[in-house]
């Protein structure tokens, strides 16, 4: 495999370029998540016995790893988009580039 080989954008049906996939929805699925897991265990804690400060500083500590363990699908899925919107955004620069430079292949 070549060191510099650069990944290529995924082509659409019609021959262009694909379009990248929309990232806003999984941002707010994956934000939304984190802040109602960190919400139920702070009031989990609180209503153990905790008091203020506590509960909140360890509820939202505990709340790190157990959205990294709940929200594994739609953290990867915002990862591809974001992956895809880079390649996208990176094979039009090239291509505007090139346009400049005089390079119409």
């Amino acid at each position: 495999m070549a060191e510099n080989a650069e990944p290529t954008v995924p082509g659409a049906p019609t021959g262009g370029p694909a379009a990248p996939p929309r990232i806003v929805p999984w941002l707010v699925v994956y934000t939304v998540g984190r802040l109602a897991i960190a919400a139920a265990l702070v009031l989990l804690l609180w209503w153990v016995g905790l008091d203020l400060w506590s509960g909140a500083l360890f509820g939202l500590l505990l709340s790190m790893p157990v959205s990294y363990l709940l929200l594994r699908p739609s953290r990867e899925r915002l990862t591809e988009g974001l992956a895809a919107r880079s390649l996208a955004r990176k094979q039009a620069k090239r291509d505007v580039d090139a346009r400049l430079a005089g390079d119409e292949s």
